[in-house]
C-alpha cells in the first residue's frame, strides 16, 4: 500500500474529511489531496502532524514512506524536482522580486512580501524561515540605509557649524548607493533560489 493509500484508508476509517484532517494537523487542504493522491512525499513534522491527527503511530506511516523512497519504480516523486518543491521555489522568487518595490515606495517597501507570505496558508517551515530571511534583509536594508542618512546629516552640521566647510556630503549619492546595494542583494538571493533545489538554502 502507498503512503497516499494509507493516509487515505486512515482517514476515511475515522470518518474524516480531507478539509477537517487538514484542520486537524494545521496543513492545507491542498497538502491533504497531494499526499493522498501520491503526488509528493510528506517531510518528517507534515507526517507527525498527519499521524497525530488520526490518532496513529507515527512509525505506520515512516515505513511506508521509507519503502517509497528506496522502491525502484520511476515515479514523478522520485525523479525531478517534486511538484511542492516548484511552487515553493516560484512563490520565493515573486516574494523575493516584491522587494523591488523599494524603487516606488522606499522605506515600506517590506510590507509588501511581509503581506504576501502572511496571505500564503502553505505551513511549509522552510518556505516561512526563508521568507523571513528575505524580509530580514529588507528591513536590515531601510534601517541602514536611515542609520547613514542620519550619519551624513551629522557630519554637514559638524562640518558647517564648526569648520565653517561648505564641500558638504550629498544625500543624493548615500540613496544612489544604497538604492545599488539592494539590487544586488535581491538579484543575488533570486539567483540562489534559482540555483538551488531546496528552499533551506539560506542559513539563519
Amino acid at each position: 500500500m502507498s503512503l497516499g493509500n494509507k493516509v487515505l484508508s486512515a482517514r476515511k476509517s475515522k470518518g474524516l474529511t480531507q478539509e477537517q484532517l487538514a484542520e486537524r494537523a494545521t496543513i492545507t487542504v491542498r497538502t491533504v489531496q497531494r499526499i493522498e493522491s501520491n503526488d509528493s512525499i510528506p517531510r518528517d513534522y507534515t507526517l507527525k502532524a498527519i499521524a497525530a491527527a488520526l490518532n496513529m503511530p507515527l512509525e505506520e506511516f515512516i515505513s511506508v514512506r521509507t519503502c517509497l523512497r528506496v522502491s525502484n519504480e520511476p515515479t514523478f516523486l522520485q525523479e525531478g524536482r517534486p511538484a511542492e518543491r516548484q511552487e515553493s521555489c516560484h512563490f520565493l522568487q515573486l516574494l523575493n522580486l516584491s522587494a523591488f518595490a523599494y524603487l516606488v515606495v522606499p522605506f515600506i517597501h517590506f510590507l509588501i512580501p511581509i503581506f504576501l507570505l502572511k496571505k500564503r496558508k502553505e505551513k511549509d517551515n522552510t518556505l516561512q524561515t526563508t521568507g523571513q530571511r528575505i524580509i530580514r534583509q529588507q528591513i536590515w536594508w531601510t534601517v541602514s540605509t536611515h542609520f547613514l542618512l542620519l550619519l551624513t546629516l551629522i557630519y554637514n552640521l559638524v562640518q558647517a557649524t564648526w569648520f565653517e566647510k561648505t564641500n558638504l556630503l550629498n544625500y543624493l549619492w548615500i540613496f544612489a548607493g544604497m538604492y545599488v546595494l539592494n539590487a544586488f542583494i535581491i538579484f543575488f538571493t533570486a539567483l540562489k533560489i534559482r540555483h538551488t533545489s531546496r528552499a533551506s538554502y539560506i542559513n539563519n
